[in-house]
This record gives C-alpha cells, structure tokens and sequence, in this order.
C-alpha cells in the first residue's frame, strides 16, 4: 500500500513506516497530508481523482533541519564580476504512520 502526496510544492510517493524530508512545516508532533493525489491499497488498484481525494496519509514529526550548503556562483565574463552564495534549506523529517483511504 502506498499513496503519492502533496506538501512544499512537491510530491512523494510514501508506503507506512516511511521517513521522508519535506520542505519545513511549522507544525509540531502529529501532522496529517490531505492532499493526495493518488493511493494504491491492498488489491493494488491505483486510485487517483475524486476517488483518492478523500484519503489522508498520517505522520509524526521527528525532527526540523538543515539540509548541506548548496554553492551559488554567479559570473559575467570579461566584466570582472563574480559572487558567491550560499544556500542552506530548512527541511522537516517526518516519518508516515498509517493511510487512510
């Protein structure tokens, strides 16, 4: 059983006993993803529409984080222009308890 979700502007394909990095949610504990775009239950039907509209995908919220440093260069040739930035993305590690269809 496994169900593809929605949160952050992404999408994840969780199955129960799952943990995932989402981008950071201000929530604290037990959190519950209402937007699923589809679901695949015991019989292995993938249901998806109105039909997968309906089910929720439960979680609890281990931990909030940093994920590394991403290197952003920016240059103009033959301008003697150049900078560099550095990016750190706060994301949170939840871990998917159960799917309710």
């Amino acid at each position: 059983m496994y169900a593809v979700i929605e949160t952050g502007g992404k999408q994840y394909r969780v199955s129960p006993g799952d943990v995932i990095a989402v981008e950071k949610l201000a929530a604290e504990g037990e959190i519950e993803f209402d937007k699923v775009l589809a679901i695949s239950g015991e019989d292995g039907v993938l249901r998806t529409g109105a039909a997968a509209a309906s089910a929720r995908v439960k979680g609890k919220i281990q931990s909030q984080f940093r994920d590394g440093k991403v290197i952003v260069f920016k240059f103009k040739r033959k301008k003697q222009y150049k900078k560099t930035l550095g990016h750190r993305q706060r994301l949170t590690e939840v871990k998917i308890g159960e799917i309710v269809a």
